[in-house]
């Protein structure tokens, strides 16, 4: 028992040690220092690639993401005539409650599946020992912002049209669009990683999306959970991010303090689990695929 109470230290004191945090973190800036443009150009050519030879072609990286918030929208404030707003603790109507958590849901969920793959689906590439396959998940990254922008354009929109002015917090979504993406980097980097060994992975993610719209507070507010089922929100870590876009989107205020701080130390993890599992295991990719 002592023996295995003493493993179990020496594993956590491993995975908090702040030294391998800080070095996998300047290996993080490293590698986007060295690949970011060319995982851009390589998303630019994905973009007008994806719709070449339709009728649409461009405009549907708009309609995509307008078609799914209508869709949402129309569900839970139509047909289930969900209300709030008008009060001090909650100042904005549904819509903007909804689109504030729905618009980075989305764009990041779509990543957990595509940056699952990401390794898989260019194994030419990677074979290739002068190509750098961490470039693969960051431009999968790069192509959801496109969905994210839409989304944000429509918020801004609508908030100008129903309330005749912006919120100031809408000077902290550079900051929270800053641990999003971190978060994600990380989150990809260990998922593709993975899925080149596990080709479950995808499948899992799969799942994982569509149940997480419904255990996040995204379509509800926390308040109306029944109890027993509360922890389930607040042990997800993707609820405090969303907590941070509804601060800055939705209450105006900081009303979850807490988030922002659990959000900055969940990226500053995943970025630095991320990039640790996924060089521990790129030299055996080139056998595995």
């Amino acid at each position: 028992m002592v023996a295995v109470l003493r493993r179990g230290f020496a594993i956590l004191a491993l995975l908090l040690d702040p030294v391998r945090h800080i070095s996998s973190l300047k290996g993080t800036v490293g590698v986007l220092s060295n690949n970011l443009k060319m995982a851009i150009v390589l998303a630019g050519h994905d973009l007008k690639s994806r719709y070449s030879g339709q009728f649409l072609g461009f405009i549907w990286n708009i309609l995509h993401p307008l078609f799914l918030m209508l869709v949402f929208l129309f569900i839970f404030g139509v047909v289930f005539k969900q209300k709030i707003g008008g009060t001090v603790e909650l100042p904005r109507d549904y819509t903007v409650y909804l689109l504030s958590g729905l618009v980075p849901w989305l764009s990041m969920s779509a990543v957990l599946v595509t940056g699952a793959t990401s390794v898989i689906g260019n194994a030419n590439l990677v074979k290739q020992f002068s190509f750098p396959p961490e470039i693969f998940p960051i431009k999968e990254i790069i192509l959801s912002m496109v969905f994210w922008s839409v989304g944000m354009i429509i918020i801004f929109s609508y908030q100008l049209y129903t309330y005749h002015y912006l919120l100031w917090t809408y000077t902290l979504i550079p900051i929270a669009l800053f641990i999003h993406i971190g978060t994600l980097l990380g989150l990809c980097w260990s998922l593709s990683a993975v899925s080149v060994f596990v080709r479950d992975v995808k499948d899992i993610m799969t799942l994982f999306v569509i149940a997480g719209m419904y255990v996040l507070p995204i379509i509800y507010l926390p308040a109306w959970v029944p109890d027993m089922f509360k922890p389930i929100i607040y042990l997800n870590p993707f609820s405090y991010l969303i907590w941070c876009y509804q601060d800055a989107l939705y209450f105006g205020r900081i009303e979850h303090p807490e988030a922002w701080v659990v959000a900055t130390v969940v990226m500053l993890l995943s970025l630095s689990f991320g990039f640790r599992v996924f060089q521990r295991l790129k030299p055996m990719f080139g056998n595995a695929l």
